[in-house]
């Protein structure tokens, strides 16, 4: 079959379909099905746009590349002012945020490239994405016309820093918890904010914050505690920002507490509606998290660079570094996780960019967590090609590695964001399969037949048929290998799933160790998803070195093939792969003592 009938087909069959549901890819897996219109053909932006793009890229790349210090930054831990004036010019501030109110107004794909760009500093990166991504995203999605047209321009041109305050001393991951407490006023027209806000990005040099607070409401005739979101302005005053925290990483971004002491703030500043600020905090934290793809994925192609170019000239044992397979292992692992990365970051914001999906939180998730640990693994194994010398602060390397470790902590832990994926997908499909676990629960043999015999032709690689192959397939043949592992996987994993729910039900929800292979299963059948589609498409375009991301796609997907397998493994009650018991109790004896309780080998002598 020719590329182009290929891509046309496939086509076809995303915009005859792509409209039919309301949710995105994610939640399908859950019942062991492929929604392959959500996600075939990989997603292109038009001409108009690319050429848009490339001309804001160019200015940027130049600008990091030239005026961009960042030893200096990271050593005098602030972004000189000249720097951030620049960043301002070239319109950075306002990336996201519509022309009509004078940001650029791209898409979350255009946003992506640029979030590209800026990594290169992840100072800078995180000053712009406290900024926009969060700072003023509250405004942007829930705020009223009023608001928009008095905060939004001066946000775009920069004029006017942003922030986001919602962790607390007391409240981290649990944001519902917060105790910061708004109080409306005598006379009615203001609301009083009392509290403090902790670990604040641009919390020293924002101007406009968006804060969360607990108000007063009535429901049903009885007062209850909710929380609610405010367009604070410094000017109002009250606003104190403590000491900029001395960090290991990102040094260079502003991070600060904030206290706020009868902080008198308007009532048409309420973002929403009274009592609505839970749900603009997650629906704001949500909808950021996809550029962590392209931002590490940015780094790591950039790392990839400057240790080829090192590895290729350093010479051990008569033999350049490259020839080493240790060492050539560490290239492959750095191209295979940007490749990916990438690919999810790319079709997560292209999804998003489309209409008729409202909701991509758990892809988004999904990105954010796979992106996080990859960039991780590959600065690690960056610096170590280097050896002493990615150890000193005279390179750069050292410097890849403090910034990275924040990244599996920030825009919700990794740890909070495996449960938000697993648990999400589990209450969809539960509410799906409620009548049939209900029937399998009072004993209807057929039922539990039915689905011990889906799991065993699963477990033994039965062929499956989702419609990524075939006639009506969508994947180019090059990759249909891999394609049938992936539909073997989701087939499997859809068994696995309606096991888990038979067995926990509700209390599924106190199963961590249980929903963290849930979450990473999922994440790796995302992650296939995304390396085929994008693959299929370059190389029925014949895009540039496409025969090397049909390389990277087949070798990622035959990886976590296995690595699925080996997990969903794990997941079969009395499983002899399960250590999960053990693990516990380990834990528990450690903690019970606050320490670790093994005899030294040298204690005495028998």
């Amino acid at each position: 079959m020719s590329g182009l009938r290929f891509l046309l087909r496939s086509k076809c069959v995303h915009v005859g379909q792509r409209h039919s549901r309301n949710f995105a890819y994610a939640k399908d897996l859950f019942l062991g099905q492929v929604n392959k219109a959500e996600v075939f053909p990989y997603p292109e932006i038009g001409n108009e746009e690319l050429e848009e793009l490339k001309q804001l890229v160019a200015p940027v790349e130049k600008f990091f590349s030239e005026e961009v210090d960042s030893a200096k930054i990271d050593h005098e831990a602030t972004i000189p002012p000249e720097t951030l004036s620049g960043l301002k010019q070239l319109g950075l501030f306002g990336i996201m945020i519509p022309e009509e109110y004078g940001g650029l107004g791209l898409s979350n794909t255009m946003y992506a490239r640029l979030a590209e760009i800026t990594s290169l500093d992840g100072s800078i990166a995180v000053t712009l994405a406290a900024h926009q991504a969060i700072g003023l995203k509250g405004i942007l999605i829930a705020g009223n016309e009023a608001q928009k047209q008095k905060y939004l321009p001066t946000l775009a041109s920069g004029e006017h820093i942003a922030a986001f305050c919602l962790t607390e001393p007391g409240s981290g991951s649990d944001a519902a918890s917060i105790q910061t407490r708004a109080t409306l006023s005598e006379d009615g027209k203001h609301y009083l904010i009392n509290g403090s806000k902790i670990w604040i990005s641009n919390g020293g040099i924002a101007d406009i914050m968006t804060v969360f607070a607990r108000t007063e409401v009535t429901v049903d005739g009885v007062k209850k505690d909710k929380i609610s979101a405010f367009i604070v302005e410094r000017a109002f005053g009250g606003v104190t920002s403590g000491k900029p925290e001395d960090k290991l990483g990102i040094r260079g971004s502003n991070t600060c507490e904030l206290s706020f002491d009868n902080v008198p703030v308007p009532l048409e500043n309420v973002i929403g509606e009274i009592g609505g600020g839970f749900k603009i905090a997650m629906n704001i934290l949500n909808s950021g998290r996809f550029s962590m793809g392209s931002s590490s994925a940015g780094m790591i192609k950039k790392l990839i660079e400057l240790t080829s170019e090192y590895a290729a000239t350093r010479k051990q044992f008569n033999k350049s570094l490259s020839e080493f397979g240790m060492i050539q292992e560490k290239f492959a692992v750095m191209a295979l996780n940007a490749f990916v990365m990438e690919s999810m970051a790319y079709l997560t914001a292209g999804m998003m960019d489309r209409p008729g999906i409202p909701d991509c939180s758990v892809e988004a998730a999904m990105v954010k967590v796979f992106s996080s640990e990859g960039a991780w693994i590959c600065v690690s194994e960056a610096l170590q090609v280097l050896g002493g010398l990615g150890y000193t602060k005279n390179y750069p390397y050292e410097r890849y590695v403090r910034d990275c470790r924040i990244l599996p902590i920030f825009e919700g832990t990794n740890e909070i964001l495996r449960m938000y994926i697993a648990l999400t997908g589990m209450q969809y499909a539960g509410k799906v399969l409620t009548g049939k676990i209900k029937e399998m629960k009072k004993g209807n043999v057929g039922l539990a037949l039915g689905m011990v015999s889906k799991k065993l032709r699963s477990s033994f690689g039965a062929s499956v048929d989702l419609g990524l192959t075939g006639k009506d397939g969508v994947v180019h043949p090059s990759l249909v290998e891999s394609a049938k592992k992936l539909e073997q996987n989701v087939n499997l994993f859809g068994s696995t799933v309606e096991s888990l729910l038979y067995r926990y039900g509700k209390t599924i929800v106190d199963e961590q160790l249980i929903l963290k292979r849930v979450a990473d299963v999922l994440i790796n059948l995302y992650a296939m998803t995304a390396v085929l589609s994008r693959a299929s498409r370059s190389i029925s375009i014949g895009l540039r070195n496409h025969d090397h991301e049909v390389l990277l796609a087949n070798t990622f997907c035959s990886d976590a093939f296995f690595k699925n397998n080996y997990m969903m493994t794990q997941l079969q009650k009395h499983s002899p792969e399960n250590n999960d018991a053990n693990i516990k109790k380990i834990a528990k004896e450690v903690l019970e003592n606050r320490a670790y309780i093994c005899s030294h080998p040298l204690e005495r002598t028998y």
